[in-house]
This record gives structure tokens, C-alpha cells and sequence, in this order.
């Protein structure tokens, strides 16, 4: 399994990121996992053709992870022109705030006859997938639930496990999100500023030893995390960071 990190950036594009975007490469099958607002820019630039991904998958949907999609979807039809099928998976609701974003930002979108069948998949702490060959599992985070539900996902291929927390202040729900996982992917926004719904550095250390990964790395990183360049112990995203499981 590989895992491209096509941005890593919070909701502002601080420090000139892109928002959150990865593929995840498993054999033959590329799944992109969230699709921020400038995910489409940033597959352009790195020269990602999105005919090749079989799969989008969402954590939540707030803008700079889900605000993506209306443009992908336009891309696909009018410009690469696309035929294979496309799997649209997220969280319970997400065929409806799927087309509610395409009426926000294109009205009338949403009626489009799509030149490609579209296939809309839930997934719930109950409710495991297999999407693009990788077996899924969620896992509740502590976010903004009218955004939600917010999760995080264990993906699981040939023996690897990458995790991502997606955005999420502290729950104890990180700790099997991170268990034995080749590489856990996880948010910190600030420093040491403690937020109602996002991860700050000085929690995350005093938790550090109950995160259970191989790998852990710290993306989502906000002015005041992005200002302390010090060594630590985890390691930090960018853009077109390559993590090979």
C-alpha cells in the first residue's frame, strides 16, 4: 500500500498547503481519501489523472475535505470525460450532502446525467467496507458533528494498515484507530492552544504513548503548530510526501 499525500494543509492553506488529499494506492486500485476545496488544483499539479481512481472517500464534510467534489465531478464529466464507475463513500448522509454541495457551487448539477454510473456507499463504526480493494473501517472522532458525523479510518490491504484521524480534537476513540498501524496520519492544529474540535500538540504528546503506530504523523498543522520547527518525535506532512507501507 502506498499513500500519497497530495495536501496536508488545514481549512486556510496555511504555510501555502493544500487541503487535505491522499491516494491511496493498493495494486491496481487508487482510492482518494477526503477532497478538499483545492484538491483539484493540487491533483493538476501533480499530474494525478483522476480517471484513475476508482474511489472517493470523505471523512466529514466541511469544505477543506469534502469541497472538492463538485469540481471532480465536473472535471469527470465535461473535460477527461469519463466512463468507468466512480464509488462515492463517507459517512451516513453522504449521498445527500454529496448533492447538496454540487447545487452550492453549480446549481443544477445535481441533475446532471452523469456519463459514468456513480455508487454511493456508507460507512459507520458499524458498518465496514472493502472500497478499491482496501477493507475499511471507521471510527467516531470528536469534530463538528454538523459536519458529520465526523470519523476516522483504518485502511487495510495486504497485510498493512494505514490510519487517519481526519480532523478531531482528543477522544479516546484514536487509540484502536491507531493500534498497530503501519502509519497513523493524525491532525494537530495548534500548538498549545486547546480547541473544542481539533488536536493540539501538547494534548497529542501527553497522549503519545497510548497511540499504538508504527509511524505517526502529524499533518492539519495551523499557524502557531506550523511556527515551531523543532525536531520532535513525530514526523511532519507535506505536500507530496510518498509513505510506502
Amino acid at each position: 500500500m502506498k499513500v500519497t499525500v497530495i495536501g496536508s494543509g488545514d481549512a486556510f492553506g496555511s504555510g501555502g498547503r493544500f487541503n487535505a488529499c491522499l491516494r491511496v494506492e493498493a495494486g491496481a486500485e487508487h482510492l482518494l481519501l477526503d477532497c478538499g476545496a483545492t484538491s483539484l488544483v493540487a491533483l493538476n499539479r501533480a499530474g494525478i489523472d483522476r480517471n484513475g481512481l476508482s474511489t472517493l472517500l470523505f471523512t466529514h464534510f466541511h469544505g477543506d475535505h469534502f469541497g472538492g467534489l463538485p469540481a471532480f465531478l465536473l472535471e469527470a464529466q465535461f473535460v477527461s470525460r469519463r466512463s468507468r464507475p466512480l464509488t462515492i463513500a463517507g459517512p451516513k448522509g453522504v449521498e445527500q450532502r454529496a448533492r447538496q454541495m454540487l447545487e452550492a457551487d453549480f446549481p443544477g448539477a445535481s441533475g446532471n446525467a452523469w456519463r459514468f454510473p456513480i455508487t454511493y456507499v456508507e460507512i459507520t463504526p458499524d458498518a465496514p467496507a472493502t472500497l478499491a480493494g482496501i477493507a475499511v473501517e471507521a471510527f467516531p472522532m470528536r469534530h463538528d458533528e454538523r459536519a458529520g458525523p465526523c470519523q476516522g479510518y483504518r485502511l487495510a490491504h495486504g497485510g498493512k494498515v494505514f490510519a487517519f484521524s481526519g480532523d478531531s480534537a482528543w477522544t479516546d476513540a484514536l487509540v484502536p484507530l491507531a493500534a498497530g498501524a503501519d502509519a497513523l496520519l493524525i491532525e494537530c492544529y495548534t500548538w498549545d492552544r486547546v480547541l473544542a474540535n481539533h488536536l493540539d500538540y501538547g494534548t497529542l504528546a501527553a497522549h503519545r504513548a497510548e497511540l499504538g503506530a508504527r509511524r505517526v504523523i502529524l499533518t492539519h498543522m495551523g499557524p502557531q503548530m506550523l511556527g515551531h520547527q523543532e525536531p520532535l518525535p513525530e514526523e511532519r506532512a507535506h505536500d507530496g510526501m510518498v509513505l510506502s507501507l
